[in-house]
């Protein structure tokens, strides 16, 4: 055996291999990754490279030196493990801390935790737990132009330029700040016009190219050039009818080509089987269906792609160039994670087990949910309630004592609900009274008759109503679950679903000091709420300390400072079709019809925040200038707070229709009481462009832009004139 062997196996390096013969080039360490990549694919058969571009491939031994499919993993708020790891604030409660720095923080520990996991079993292959490898597919960065959607739960919200801004910061966490290795490889979810779940594996979204450029792309492409995320998983749907595995325009012309894409594509599971079996109705061969996939840009896949390439490529679907270009891709991203190099050498390497759910860990979590939170109304200063004026206190709810994880995060360990949390908080000091008061889940009908819920529906309203009689506050929490809103399915209506708005309504007409929590993931309609109940938070899903940090907001151990990353629509009828793709049609806060019943950016604070002193670096710039926005932002009140500055533009007059108001900059900051600070925020002019399509490509079009900054998208404090010339 020799030393190289015994290095590799010492080391618990990326394959474990006996007998590696002459030290082949490819694991040479001394020389560049790209001549590492064409050594190996030079010692690769047919066979072989198909295997490797099946992501649950069988095992390829190279002269000796084992290769072992990466089969991926998921970390949207924690990692997906079979033992417990830190779980945060769903994805898209994240988004309402519009903090990219805390995202990249989370992100980064998410990446601790994963690199933790692949070293403990990487070291010792009897390590606890399931045995992935370093490719997540995270973070999905799709946007919830469609309310109903069932997977708002895994975004960042409904603004392009907002999600970019989130995407980039949770790639660059995720995949670390090595130059030369990765520390995971971050893969985008999914590419794209990604937003309905019904039929979504033969779907086609029919969108004008406009609409494809300016609204459906933008942060995808942010995350790939900005974030340099090296995976991107091409989405089960089809655009204008070309499914995405096969769309050469999103793949390569665009991805690949424009945007500098170097790592790779991957199907999303089942990609090629839904395009013979959904799309196409069984009316191409699965040899076609693969040999299409790749020749669009698709690299990386499942089973169909071991078992079909080899046939492809003789039958004429697809070329050898174009296989060994995406085998290079795929295998250059596997070299930079370090898995053919001496274990000792990764600096990532050196992460240990123990940071796993620790301490720190949690605490960040605890900040996260913290800063997610959304104070939607605070009528007569309700909160923060006084913990030392108050005896007996009602938590009435479903969702009081109910712990909701969200899609694709980890094992939660000891999370806290709310009902626990204000135990915690108010210790024997007050009584708390808890009763559930309501149901969720909508009844469900058999054969035309309602079937009875699992309790009395009645006896557990009315014991709800008499708590709240009696008590000198009611914390009353409601929302949707993950049977609900999730992956597969989309709601049929915004309504808070089962009997929670009669529980509402119910606790209300006998206790007027009512603080409901909603904790939803995508948008409620709760009309009713907003014109009665004093105080309301969104709290979402907000992980394993959600309790503790709901806690803290109502108690005012925490200032409020999240805002809404989406509209909060004022009722179903507000909603164009699932079917319709153009966002000017009435979609998200740009082109709403109505007034919503929150708007986009909203959120409030216990402190009061003085917008003042807007200048702009100068009044008339051209096309290539970036414009330089200064304000000054006062805390007036008597708590540390947080405010989050938002920037938005408007065309004043424009040959085609553009939104009310665009994002285009936003900052979170933190402000002592009386502090003043002054913001600075940077706006490129080539960001007024909109897609025209006649010459196809961005225009910024000569005239007036309206430069405006506020608290939230309907709450406008400053504003200045832009002229470009």
């Amino acid at each position: 055996m020799n030393l190289l062997v015994l290095i590799f196996l010492s080391t618990g390096a990326a394959a474990q291999s006996i007998g590696i013969q002459n030290n082949p080039a490819f694991l040479n360490q001394e020389m560049s990754m790209e001549a590492r990549v064409a050594d190996l694919m030079s010692r690769l058969t047919l066979e072989q490279k198909a295997q490797l571009l099946n992501h649950r491939g069988k095992t390829v031994v190279v002269d000796g030196f084992s290769i072992r499919a990466d089969q991926w993993n998921q970390c949207l708020h924690g990692v997906k493990w079979t033992e417990p790891t830190t779980n945060f604030p769903t994805s898209i409660a994240l988004g309402a801390t519009w903090d990219t720095e805390l995202i990249h923080r989370v992100a980064t520990v998410i990446s601790d935790e994963a690199r933790a996991i692949y070293n403990g079993w990487k070291q010792d292959p009897e390590f606890r737990g399931e045995h992935k490898g370093l490719i997540y597919r995270s973070p999905v960065i799709n946007i919830s132009r469609n309310p109903y959607w069932g997977r708002i739960n895994e975004i960042f919200g409904e603004d392009p330029y907002h999600t970019g801004r989130m995407g980039v910061a949770y790639v660059k966490g995720l995949q670390g700040d090595d130059s030369h290795y990765l520390k995971l490889a971050s893969t985008l979810k999914h590419y794209a016009v990604n937003n309905v779940e019904v039929d979504r594996m033969k779907l086609s979204a029919q969108v004008p190219e406009r609409m494809l450029y300016e609204y459906w792309l933008p942060h995808f492409k942010d995350c790939i050039v900005e974030g340099k995320a090296l995976s991107v998983m091409a989405s089960y749907n089809a655009i204008n009818g070309v499914p995405n595995n096969i769309n050469k325009l999103l793949l390569t012309d665009i991805l690949k080509n424009q945007w500098g894409h170097e790592g790779f594509v991957v199907s999303d599971l089942g990609g090629v089987k839904t395009m013979v079996e959904g799309h196409h109705q069984r009316q191409i061969s699965y040899e076609e269906a693969v040999g299409r996939s790749i020749m669009a840009g698709c690299d990386f896949s499942d089973a169909e792609y071991e078992k079909y390439i080899p046939d492809a490529l003789r039958k004429g679907y697809l070329t050898e160039e174009r296989l060994n270009d995406a085998l290079r891709r795929v295998l250059l991203v596997r070299f930079r994670l370090g898995e053919f190099d001496d274990f000792k050498s990764v600096p990532y390497s050196r992460i240990s087990p123990d940071v796993i759910g620790c301490k720190e860990h949690r605490n960040l979590s605890l900040e996260a949910a913290r800063k997610s939170i959304v104070l939607l109304k605070n009528e007569k200063k309700l909160l923060p309630i006084d913990r030392s004026i108050i005896k007996r206190v009602a938590v009435i709810g479903p969702y009081a004592d109910l712990f909701n994880q969200g899609n694709y995060g980890g094992v939660p360990k000891d999370p806290v609900t709310p009902l626990q949390g204000i135990k915690n908080a108010v210790g024997n000091n007050v009584e708390v009274l808890y009763c559930k008061g309501a149901q969720i889940t909508p009844v469900k009908v058999r054969r035309g008759r309602p079937i009875p819920p699992r309790f009395d529906k009645e006896a557990e309203m009315k014991k709800a109503v008499e708590m709240a009689r009696n008590s000198d506050v009611v914390f009353l929490f409601v929302g949707t679950t993950a049977d609900i809103e999730v992956e597969g399915r989309d709601r049929k209506t915004l309504a808070l679903p089962g009997n929670q708005n009669e529980l509402i309504k119910a606790v209300y007409e006998v206790n007027k000091k009512v603080v409901v929590v909603l904790m939803s993931a995508g948008p409620v309609a709760v009309p009713e709420v907003k014109k009665n109940i004093p105080a309301v938070l969104q709290a979402w899903w907000p992980g394993d300390e959600g309790g503790n940090a709901i806690t803290d907001v109502l108690f005012g151990d925490y200032n409020p400072g999240g805002k809404l990353p989406y509209t909060m629509y004022a009722s179903d009828e507000q909603v164009p079709s699932t079917d319709e793709y153009d966002i000017s049609k009435g979609f998200t806060y740009m082109y709403l019809k109505k007034k919503p019943l929150f708007a986009f950016g909203h959120g409030l604070s216990y402190s009061k925040f003085h917008y003042s002193d807007l200048q702009i670096s100068s009044p008339v710039v051209s096309v290539n200038d970036t414009v330089s926005v200064v304000l000054k932002v006062k805390n007036m009140g008597k708590r540390t707070g947080e405010e989050v500055v938002q920037l938005y533009v408007r065309d004043v007059k424009a040959k085609v229709v553009r939104p009310t108001k665009e994002l285009r900059g936003f900052k979170r900051i933190a402000l002592q009481p009386n502090e003043e600070q002054e913001i600075r925020l940077m706006l490129p002019v080539n960001s007024l462009a909109f897609y025209d399509e006649s010459i196809g490509d961005f225009l910024v079009e000569p005239g007036s832009f309206e430069i405006l900054l506020g608290s939230a998208s309907d709450d406008i404090r400053l504003q200045s004139k832009l002229i470009v010339n």
